[in-house]
């Protein structure tokens, strides 16, 4: 009798799980997590502008190339972007792909509002220190909540996802070569103080790599549903 009790206990069909996941409530959620990461990030973002120096990974990228064409990072960093979301669709499914082209569009606003504030100078050290800081800690509170900042990150995830690869190492190696390039537009020292918000970037990834698969689980989740959806059909016919 208590088998019987326990087993006609309502219990959520795979379609009610899938609608769950993607429920109102699910999505304002992610949005808020990506909102929070973004914002961390351009504020990092816009300590190592004002410094004039670099970082690793995409964001990395276009700052070294706003300053070597006297152009927008914003634009240059969503033009950037446009080849790894391609990447992203095939490797990484639409869900992570649509939650990081969000991301790049927050980060690209919300490091507009930087031409809202006075000209200020950031000294190097301290672009360095906390500019890092909170890039590191932006990209982590992304990568915890299945998203990123595009671009390389997308490498550094699927690296980490496909092969088990320590994601703060994979994003060291980038970002060090992405520095290294980028000495050009900001001189030697520049590049010094560059490479130091590099290791703190990539150690804040490195602590914080342990919970980084667990937002994944989810979409495998829901594809193990779509199985046990068809095998339930299978059987009632």
């Amino acid at each position: 009798m208590e088998d019987k009790e326990l087993n006609t206990e309502p219990s959520l069909t795979p379609k009610e799980l899938r609608r769950s996941v993607w429920s109102g409530t699910e999505i304002l959620r992610k949005f808020h997590s990506i909102l929070i990461g973004c914002v961390l990030a351009s504020i990092g973002i816009i300590l190592l502008r004002h410094a004039h120096l670099v970082t690793g990974g995409t964001p990395g990228l276009a700052l070294s190339l706003s300053y070597l064409f006297n152009a927008s990072f914003s634009t240059v960093y969503l033009l950037v972007n446009i080849p790894f979301y391609i990447l992203s669709i095939m490797r990484m499914g639409w869900s992570f792909t649509l939650s990081t082209f969000v991301a790049t569009l927050i980060l690209s606003v919300t490091t507009m509002a930087d031409r809202l504030f006075p000209v200020f100078t950031v000294p190097d050290w301290a672009g360095a220190l906390f500019g890092g800081a909170f890039v590191g800690v932006g990209l982590s509170y992304l990568f915890l909540n299945g998203s990123s900042l595009g671009g390389v990150n997308i490498l550094v995830l699927y690296f980490h996802k496909r092969f088990g690869w320590d994601p703060g190492k994979i994003t060291f190696v980038i970002d060090f070569s992405v520095v290294m390039s980028a000495l050009y537009s900001v001189g030697f020292v520049k590049g010094a103080y560059s490479v130091l918000s590099v290791v703190i970037l990539s150690s804040i990834i490195s602590f914080s790599k342990g919970r980084f698969p667990v937002r994944y689980k989810p979409e495998v989740s829901l594809r193990s549903m779509g199985t046990q959806e068809n095998h339930l059909h299978g059987g009632k016919r």
